[in-house]
This record gives C-alpha cells, sequence and structure tokens, in this order.
C-alpha cells in the first residue's frame, strides 16, 4: 500500500454532520465549530470562501472546498459581507447576539437555510473528532483548498444530495461512508493533479529509489528496520539511500522511520480497545516504556495523555 493510500484509509466518519444550505443573499456564514475537517460543495449558485489571513476565493457549481480546523473562516454570498450566521463548536447556530437559530433556518431532512427556493445550495459534511481522520493526512493539507468542477470527480455529490434528503433505516451510517468517499476523492485529486501541492513524502513515492525503501517501510513498519537493512532490500548502497532521503525528504532514513511510527501510533492510540503496549508492538516498539520515551521526546506528551487528549 502506497502512503496515500494509507492515510486515505484512515477517514472514518461515525455520525459526521452533514447538511444542505438552502440561502438567498445576503447571507454570511462564520465558520468558528474548530472541526479537524470540513467539506462543502456547491450545488448551484456561488459563494466566496474567506480563510483567516488569506484571499478570498469563489466557488461557483462543481466545485469543492476542503478546510482543515480549527482556524475560523467564512463562508459568504460576497467577500465583504459582514457574518450574519455563527456555526460553533458542536454545530450550534448562533446569531451575532448568540441567539439560537437552529429552529428558525430548518428547512427539513439535513436542510437549513434562509429560503428554501434558495439561489444557492451548499452540501456540507464536517468530521467533528480527530479520531476519524489521520493526524498525518491533517498535517499535510492547507488551512484551505478549492478544487474546481473539473478538477476533481464529483459525481458522488450528486448522490449524497440526493441521499441526504431520506430518512431510512441505517441512513446515517450510509451517509457517513458517502461522505468518506467524497473526501477520499477530493484529497486524492488534490494531491495527484499537482505535483507542488503534494508533501515531500508524496514526492518521493515516485523515486527510482526512494519509493520501494518507502514502501517497504511502510508495509512492514514494525519491522527492526536499519539503514543497512533496508539498503539491502532495496539494492543500493547505505550512502546512497541516505543521500537520497536528505536530499529529497529532508531527514534522514531512520527519522522518517520514527516519524512514520509515532503518526501511526498516534492514530491507533485513539482505539480504545488498544492497550498502549500493543499499540507499541504494531508500530515496531519493543515495550510501552519504549514507546512512551519516543513518543515524548518528538510530540511533548506521553501516549496516555494523548490519548486522554483524543479520545
Amino acid at each position: 500500500m502506497d502512503t496515500l493510500s494509507g492515510l486515505l484509509d484512515g477517514p472514518r466518519a461515525n455520525g459526521a454532520f452533514l447538511m444542505r444550505s438552502v440561502l438567498t443573499s445576503p447571507w454570511s456564514l462564520r465558520i468558528q465549530d474548530e472541526a479537524p475537517l470540513s467539506i462543502a460543495i456547491v450545488v448551484r449558485g456561488e459563494a466566496w470562501v474567506v480563510p483567516e489571513g488569506e484571499e478570498p476565493v469563489r466557488l461557483g457549481p462543481g466545485d469543492v472546498m476542503v478546510a482543515r480546523g480549527p482556524e475560523p473562516y467564512t463562508v459568504a454570498d460576497r467577500p465583504d459581507s459582514e457574518p450574519q450566521v455563527f456555526i460553533n463548536p458542536g454545530q450550534h447556530c448562533t446569531d451575532a447576539e448568540g441567539n439560537s437559530l437552529e429552529d428558525v433556518m430548518t428547512l427539513g431532512t439535513r436542510s437549513w437555510g434562509n429560503d428554501p427556493e434558495g439561489a444557492t445550495m451548499i452540501v456540507t459534511g464536517t468530521y467533528e473528532s480527530t479520531r476519524a481522520i489521520s493526524a498525518r493526512l491533517l498535517r499535510s493539507l492547507p488551512q484551505v483548498f478549492v478544487l474546481r468542477e473539473g478538477e476533481w470527480n464529483g459525481e458522488l455529490v450528486t448522490v449524497l444530495s440526493a441521499e441526504m434528503q431520506r430518512d431510512e433505516l441505517g441512513q446515517e451510517v450510509f451517509l457517513d461512508r458517502l461522505l468518506d468517499l467524497v473526501v477520499i476523492a477530493a484529497v486524492r485529486d488534490w494531491f495527484t493533479r499537482d505535483a507542488s501541492r503534494a508533501p515531500a513524502w508524496h514526492r518521493a513515492a515516485s523515486d527510482p529509489v526512494l519509493g520501494p525503501a518507502l514502501r517497504l517501510l511502510e508495509d512492514d513498519i514494525a519491522r527492526p528496520w536499519t539503514l543497512a537493512t533496508l539498503a539491502a532490500e532495496v539494492g543500493v548502497s547505505r550512502a546512497a539511500l541516505a543521500r537520497r532521503f536528505s536530499t529529497v525528504l529532508g531527514e534522514p532514513a531512520m527519522a522518517y522511520l520514527t516519524s512514520l511510527r509515532l503518526d501511526l501510533a498516534a492514530d491507533l492510540l485513539r482505539e480504545p480497545d488498544l492497550t498502549i503496549a500493543a499499540v507499541a508492538r504494531q508500530v515496531g516498539y519493543g515495550s510501552p516504556f519504549a514507546l512512551s520515551a519516543a513518543f515524548k521526546r518528538v510530540r511533548g506528551v506521553s501516549p496516555a495523555h494523548h490519548r486522554a487528549m483524543v479520545g
């Protein structure tokens, strides 16, 4: 499995927040829900995204925006529209004075807005817990990115939009999986359509030396790797492999492996049924103490503390 496939295997929505917003100007939504990842697709009409400290971006029909939290941003009919609606943690919707708008703006099953016939319709999906997404994937994404209609496979949005209006048995789980697929499609196309967007580890996957080396590490992360054993498996000298890691990835091979192991450990620690000892074994540490020492050295907190923060 390549690195990107491994990270995209991570999104697992569980009771994600999904909504169709139908709006007539003037409208402006201040998104300050601190969610780790959100996606918005314009079905009809247009919208402007105004990230903190960045230039506004216009969205047209079929365009998708992916936002990585917890930084706030605004979505509005115009880039200079003052926020009228505030989306707070837990998806609580209020006006500027803090009065609830949840009942006032409800338009039916998973639909919301200020006009049921509004010119603009936006489908949004929000992962409200970091448990659902790989931390490494989140770190690889910009605060906000946009894919235009022709830049990604948005066919799933039609299905998602239609299913959001239904209220069948098992519908929440069905919608969660559809949201996962939409997010995977958007992130995959973001990385693959423009090499300059992708992080170094993604570009390294196509390197004739680093590509095989990275796949070996990712496929057998718990193996007691050394630079020598990795170089022998790839069929190059230790010096040549070390140079490629430093040149392309900007760090030594064993430092990269440590980061890979601790990223995986951080994800596994979200699983309440896995003991810290079991996590240590899965990521190549001989004992919980060894994992704890490495985890605290690199991340500044113990595995137990990390588990408590993300649980």
